[in-house]
């Protein structure tokens, strides 16, 4: 209790003083702080790579597209695919039914086997009968000659009068022209003689015919010409559908592009052969390469953007037609530049850009020349060197004023 007491009469005794040396050296501290000017946060000028991008969205598209259509008409019999479904080539799509066709396909076939009858008639049946004809034709003529020169032998002696020789004359001649006429009708029935060669195409004219209608038979069964993804079916059961009419639109495998649209400010920056990094909105975790392929030569009046192609580099088998996708668009590259954080800079997109820059203690307003812009940083081409402290977020400087750095 003693010491205490001794303490309380001490501070009584001196108290005042220590006050008063505590407020002299806080005002002293203060005015300190005010001579050095605020405190402020600094980030230092360094060296990094920049990628200049440019942004785009579009969809997701193959170079063409397929119709699948009939060839004729008829109703729809059976559908084994459905929208969306992978095919290969030669799977079954569409079945038509179609009486008419089946009808006139039996005829064909039908006038197929008379034609072939009658060119066999002809070869077995009446080739041998005109050969037995010209034979018998031939004898007949080798009769009539004979007499005939026993006729003209008796009238010249006197036995026979003229009327008798002018009848031996024109049994000769009539043996004679129908010997003529029995080998012309076996000339006819050889090979490439008349009535053989209208036979024979008889025969080719309904093979022709035949073949033509089991074709159109076989259009009945619509096939995939092509490997690929079905985006599209618009026939059901029992549709009856026209020659001409697609049913189905396939998208082919193969190469996918990417259709994508940008600001017509940027077209300066794209060029055929840039890489390019883009993922599906529906999979944007999932990154993919494509590269530009083509640039439209146009600009849309309405939108005031062009449209650019993109062929995807490598096998994305979540890609699918019309999907919504995002491209970053790689336009330029530069390693190692002096770059600072697009934030730090006042009037970035003015004439005169600048920044403030704690230069020995004191604030001082620094002109920028920039150049390449990738994302959030920027390049300074210059005004700054590697290292220079540049003020975060000034608070109402002046220039030349102290300040207190702290990064």
């Amino acid at each position: 209790m003693g010491h205490m007491n001794a303490v309380w009469i001490w501070l009584r005794q001196h108290g005042g003083q220590l006050l008063m040396g505590l407020l002299a050296l806080l005002l002293g501290a203060a005015l300190l702080r005010w001579w050095m000017g605020p405190q402020v946060q600094t980030e230092a000028v360094s060296r990094r790579d920049l990628l200049q991008t440019v942004v785009a969205s579009g969809r997701v598209e193959t170079p063409h597209r397929v119709g699948i259509g009939a060839q004729i008409i008829g109703t729809v019999s059976r559908v084994p695919v459905a929208e969306g479904q992978v095919v290969k080539r030669g799977d079954v799509l569409v079945e038509l039914a179609s009486i008419e066709l089946q009808y006139a396909k039996r005829q064909a076939e039908l006038a197929v086997v008379q034609a072939q009858g009658r060119l066999r008639q002809l070869n077995d049946l009446q080739g041998p009968v005109v050969q037995q004809t010209l034979r018998q034709a031939q004898a007949s003529l080798e009769v009539a000659l004979a007499s005939g020169q026993r006729s003209l032998a008796l009238f010249e002696q006197g036995f026979i009068g003229q009327a008798a020789l002018d009848e031996s004359h024109k049994a000769l001649a009539l043996a004679d022209a129908q010997a003529l006429a029995a080998k012309q009708q076996v000339a006819s029935t050889l090979a490439g003689g008349a009535e053989h060669s209208l036979a024979v195409g008889a025969v080719a004219e309904a093979q022709a015919n035949a073949e033509v209608l089991s074709a159109k038979a076989r259009y009945a069964v619509i096939m995939a010409p092509l490997s690929g993804q079905l985006i599209g079916r618009n026939v059901e059961v029992g549709d009856v559908v026209q020659a001409g009419k697609v049913l189905m639109t396939l998208s082919p495998d193969g190469a996918t592009q990417l259709v994508v649209q940008i600001d017509e400010k940027n077209l300066r920056l794209v060029a055929l052969g840039q890489q390019a990094l883009a993922s599906a909105d529906a999979y944007p975790q999932q990154k993919f390469k494509a590269q530009v392929v083509y640039i439209n030569p146009g600009v849309n009046a309405q939108t005031g953007a062009v449209e650019i192609k993109l062929d995807v580099q490598e096998l994305v088998e979540t890609l699918r037609q019309d999907m919504t996708v995002s491209v970053d668009l790689v336009v330029a590259r530069k390693a190692q530049v002096l770059a600072l954080p697009v934030a730090l800079i006042n009037d970035i997109n003015g004439p005169a850009p600048w920044v403030w820059l704690c230069d020995a203690g004191r604030a001082v307003r620094r002109p920028l020349s920039l150049g390449l812009r990738g994302g959030a940083w920027v390049e300074v081409q210059d005004g700054l060197r590697e290292g220079d402290a540049v003020i975060v977020l000034p608070n109402a400087l002046r220039q030349g004023q102290r300040v207190r750095a702290s990064r």
